[in-house]
């Protein structure tokens, strides 16, 4: 090998290094907010906190379907992406035009219904997220599809640590709810001007009539199916507001963000690397099949220990973190926390069977999983507020979804017996650890001895679970090593 040969191979991103990547990226992310998160929600308490979720609710839900999944298309697409790159950027920036100005216009009624009348200003100003978000939606699928995560990295610090300190100054000067989305707005601005720096391709616009018509037969499908996954995802939030008010709405937000710190830690890089390399495997289903399989082992091994302690030792957490006025937050976290283990499981597959071309079944997978989850969660609110309320999606989750999922995954011809095996020991170790927090907990009044000692256990177990599959752990690492040879 020549010495330009080496050096192009060292500096080559390759889906192990990305993946490395994102996890400190999150990692490093997640312990800042997490400090100015404490800060905020022991500023502002849950009655504020729940008019801000209001308006973050109807910002996630425009954006999960904003530009109408073409992005996506750009990370999966067989060929050279400068080919479609101009029409992407078209497109998601005419849909977000117009989302934004069917979400200024519905502001006050969405705020009403969520029974929180002052959000409707904080709504408004969210929104304009909804524009940088079409915008970048190029540049940002281009960074993922060609593994820049360094470069993603230094996009999402400046995001989260503006977007934090702009909020919190404003919070310590009185602004209420309305500092979280001026924070926000803020750093969208900022990181749609990152993103254009760092873009592989120049951003322009354009519109190709034959491009537009494939990226929509794919993109639409998508962008149905992510409006519904969202609808899965936050509905639970929706019926909080409007059944049980502003104040229960926002310790269930708090509930719900604690129990997603796995997410941000594990799922967000896992998404960043995951459909751009099932998309270079796609050419060979086994090779795919292979990585699929090696990537539930070792996520598994990781998160279910995680969300076990979550479990155990869930109002201890929550009264050690956010203080006694947030406590009954727990109550929710109790469930939250398997729920959050299922939905990255859950999106691991979804990666899968959109590369795979079952964006179809997917969509119909969301769509029986939210008919159930609607009546569950109205009854889980009217008899058990807000734990029945958590424990609706939880419920749905295993016993809904995850079968559907499974019957998907047959008929993309993964075996039921391999998906078993990976997920089976992590399982039975969560389940000690997730009992064994919950011991602890009741025998240690005081929040910081109970959390420490269950997360005493819940590392342990993690090692003994990453011990037991480290086949797949060694899988994926000489996968990334062989596939960066080959790029040579």
């Amino acid at each position: 090998m020549t010495l330009q040969k080496h050096v192009a191979t060292q500096r080559r991103p390759t889906p192990s290094r990305a993946f490395a990547l994102s996890v400190i990226n999150a990692f490093v992310t997640r312990l800042g907010t997490i400090g100015i998160g404490i800060a905020l929600a022991r500023l502002l308490g849950p009655e504020e906190f729940g008019t801000y979720a209001v308006a973050f609710v109807a910002l996630i839900a425009v954006l999960s379907f904003n530009e109408l999944g073409v992005s996506l298309a750009i990370v999966r697409w067989p060929g050279d992406p400068k080919h479609i790159a101009a029409t992407v950027t078209t497109i998601s920036t005419a849909c977000s035009v117009v989302l934004f100005a069917a979400s200024y216009v519905a502001a006050p009624y969405f705020a009403a219904a969520m029974g929180n009348e002052a959000a409707t200003d904080v709504v408004r100003l969210l929104a304009t997220c909804i524009v940088f978000n079409g915008l970048v939606a190029t540049p940002a699928a281009l960074l993922q599809r060609n593994f820049r995560q360094g470069q993603r990295m230094a996009i999402d610090q400046v995001n989260v640590w503006l977007g934090a300190g702009v909020s919190l100054v404003l919070v310590i000067a009185g602004m209420g709810a309305m500092s979280l989305a001026v924070g926000r707005v803020a750093a969208s601005i900022v990181s749609a001007v990152l993103f254009v720096v760092f873009s592989p391709l120049p951003y322009r616009f354009g519109f190709s009539r034959k491009a537009a018509r494939e990226l929509l037969s794919f993109g639409l499908p998508l962008a149905g199916a992510s409006l519904v996954v969202f609808s899965v995802g936050y509905v639970d939030q929706l019926v909080a507001g409007k059944m049980l008010g502003p104040v229960t709405l926002g310790l269930y937000v708090m509930a719900f963000n604690m129990a997603g710190w796995p997410a941000a830690l594990l799922s967000q890089p896992l998404r960043s690397v995951a459909p751009a390399m099932f998309a270079r495997l796609q050419d060979n289903p086994e090779d795919m099949r292979a990585a699929l399989l090696s990537l539930l082992g070792a996520l598994s091994a990781v998160l279910l220990p995680v969300c076990a302690v979550m479990m155990g030792c869930a109002v201890a957490l929550v009264t050690l973190v956010y203080g006694d006025a947030w406590s009954l937050a727990g109550l929710a976290l109790v469930w939250l926390a398997p729920l959050t283990a299922l939905r990255i499981l859950h999106e691991l597959l979804y990666d899968y069977l959109v590369v795979v071309g079952l964006s179809m079944s997917i969509f119909s997978v969301q769509l029986v999983a939210l008919l159930a989850l609607v009546p569950g969660l109205i009854a889980g609110a009217a008899l058990g507020g807000m734990p029945g309320l958590a424990m609706a999606p939880a419920g749905v989750a295993l016993l809904v979804t995850t079968p559907m999922y499974l019957r998907t995954l047959r008929r993309a011809n993964v075996a039921m017996k391999d998906l078993a095996a990976r997920v089976a020991v992590p399982l039975a170790l969560a389940a000690v650890t997730g009992y064994a927090s919950w011991l602890v907990s009741q025998a240690l009044h005081s929040p910081l001895p109970a959390v420490l000692a269950s997360t005493g256990i819940g590392l342990v177990a993690m090692g003994a679970a990453l011990a037991l599959r480290r086949s797949d752990v060694a899988e994926i690492r000489r996968w990334g090593r062989g596939r960066e040879e080959v790029a040579a």
